[in-house]
């Protein structure tokens, strides 16, 4: 009798959470977690516009390597606009028989946003172009065409590949390069 007599004692002096200290600890257990939600959202976030950043940086890398390895080996470029100074466009003569002509050529993304594109032949669209870079803030690309008139200096193009995925000059990457044309004529 004794041993029931201290259960019935102990099981009434345990008593559980009132309803109160119930809801005060979800409240505080809600306001741990959405900051947590919040803060693993921003990070999602940031991380995912840093890959897309990290790729178009990267392709925008092998695009000016692309374009390198054409005007080092070309003989001729040629501007395919009135004013060589800025051009969308450029048709780059390669001195290989079988490599022949290549044209480079941008088209419009979108707002504040342009692709570059190469092409075999005298002409470059993105229907039959194959794009190389993408997010360029500029449509044309191509800075500077300088022949040499005397002096034994070979012909030279200019690029200018400003890129960014925010489609402004927020948070933007620029690949600038003078190319110089080493089959060139020069002269003196």
């Amino acid at each position: 009798m004794t041993r029931l007599r201290n259960a019935l004692q102990r099981a009434r002096d345990e008593r559980g959470y009132s309803l109160i200290e119930l809801l005060t600890v979800m409240v505080i257990m809600s306001v741990v977690m959405a900051s947590l939600t919040d803060i693993f959202v921003t990070g999602s976030k940031a991380q995912a516009e840093m890959d897309t950043r990290f790729r178009a940086q990267q392709i925008t890398r092998l695009a000016l390597d692309r374009l390198r390895r054409d005007i080092h080996c070309a003989s001729a470029v040629s501007p395919n606009t009135p004013n060589p100074w800025t051009s969308a466009q450029a048709t780059v003569t390669l001195t290989s028989s079988t490599c022949g002509t290549v044209s480079y050529c941008t088209s419009s993304l979108g707002s504040n946003r342009w692709g570059l594109y190469r092409e075999p032949g005298l002409s470059c669209s993105t229907t039959n172009g194959i794009k190389i870079a993408d997010y360029l803030t500029t449509s044309t690309p191509f800075a500077s065409y300088s022949y040499p008139a005397t002096g034994g200096f070979l012909a030279s193009l200019g690029i200018d590949l400003p890129i960014s995925v925010k489609g402004s000059s927020l948070a933007s990457y620029r690949l600038q390069d003078t190319i110089f044309l080493r089959n060139s004529t020069r002269l003196p």
